[in-house]
């Protein structure tokens, strides 16, 4: 297939901030470097232990002629590496390589790569610019798009992070084909989720497109994860600090953060994601919100993508303890996210402790 140049470009407070770029190949993040005036700058590539073996040299290789010096940073792949240990350990490997704030940081990887290099960026000599090259779904659809940064603080998710925007999200969808299927059914959560919160043409069309999307046709995954990435665009712009409105996207994290940390990082977190998106719908549907048909037809949506919709045993006073420790609370109260109906969410601060401890032995019984 020819390359295709397709681009989103983000506001930020009304102004042009970044774009997110859809390529199938590397070939043309040296344009994007000479665009950012980086012929004179150095680069770090920072890179897990799994994606750096399948791409950091490729992606070096195609920028070294253009800038003055290429780095790769790599640190030990996985969730629970996503900490201060390891941004402490780049801040280190930054000032031995004598980086200044006008260089340039790649954050070449999934979620965890882009969380951690994003926060890294923003507080390195107090700001230093960095793009985000996701190369997993998840990372895609999600984490790169936002200007949300952060790293996990012992097990609670997240709790160390800043908003702070990428100078470009560029995409090589071809990176898909490397993944497994667990990875890559993991982004789906947050796929579907868009369609729950946004768009119920977006989510009938993913129902649609079950079998296209399960084999990776190119034109399918390139205007799905553009769809998925126009309405992220849409909300975080109406919110950048998430003040308000963009707190929708959190719709399956309340439960979901919960499960993934007493399940200790077990699951991955678009899994996680399709759990919570059940409790939340099973609420929903309990409130008369949503009929039972759509609730179930939700959860055959979410196990069509491979997720899944029940959990082994957890003891729910746990579960609600964990909710109650998330940075997601605002004055003691649970931003909890709902459906109104398929296709247009809102937060609720009124689920009381019963409704989710009912909602948490349903996904126990569900099995």
């Amino acid at each position: 297939m020819n390359n295709f140049e397709e681009k989103i470009t983000v506001l930020y407070e009304d102004k042009p901030c970044y774009d997110i770029l859809y390529r199938n190949d590397f070939n043309d993040l040296q344009n994007i470097l000479e665009e950012l005036k980086c012929q004179d700058r150095k680069v770090c590539i920072v890179t897990d232990s799994n994606v750096g073996k399948e791409y950091a040299e490729r992606v070096k290789n195609e920028i070294c002629k253009y800038v003055k010096e290429v780095f790769v940073f790599t640190f030990p792949f996985g969730e629970v590496n996503k900490n201060l240990d390891t941004v402490h350990n780049l801040y280190e490997f930054l000032i031995q390589k004598a980086f200044d704030r006008n260089d340039i940081l790649l954050a070449l990887g999934g979620g965890v790569v882009g969380d951690l290099t994003g926060f890294a960026a923003s507080t390195y000599l107090r700001g230093i610019r960095f793009i985000q090259i996701p190369t997993t779904l998840l990372s895609m659809v999600d984490s790169s798009i936002g200007g949300k940064t952060g790293v996990d603080f012992h097990s609670y998710k997240n709790m160390v992070g800043a908003f702070y925007m990428p100078k470009c999200v560029y995409m090589n969808l071809d990176t898909l084909h490397t993944l497994n299927e667990t990875e890559y059914f993991s982004g789906m959560g947050e796929i579907i989720k868009h369609g729950l919160i946004k768009d119920a043409n977006y989510y009938k069309w993913l129902k649609d497109n079950v079998e296209g999307i399960e084999n990776k046709e190119y034109d399918i995954l390139r205007s799905m994860i553009k769809r998925s990435c126009e309405i992220k665009k849409e909300v975080v712009e109406k919110d950048p600090k998430e003040q308000g409105g963009r707190a929708l996207l959190n719709f399956g994290h309340t439960i979901g953060h919960a499960v993934e940390k007493l399940m200790g990082l077990s699951l991955l977190h678009g899994e996680c994601v399709g759990i919570g998106m059940v409790a939340a719908a099973y609420i929903s549907m309990k409130r008369s919100l949503i009929t039972k048909e759509e609730f179930l037809d939700i959860i055959d949506t979410i196990k069509s993508f491979h997720l899944p919709v029940s959990i082994p045993y957890l003891d729910p006073e746990e579960v609600l303890d964990v909710v109650t420790r998330d940075k997601k609370m605002d004055a003691g109260k649970i931003k909890f996210i709902l459906l109104r109906k398929i296709g247009e969410a809102y937060i609720d601060t009124t689920v009381s402790k019963q409704e989710m401890i009912d909602a948490v032995n349903y996904l126990m019984s569900n099995q």
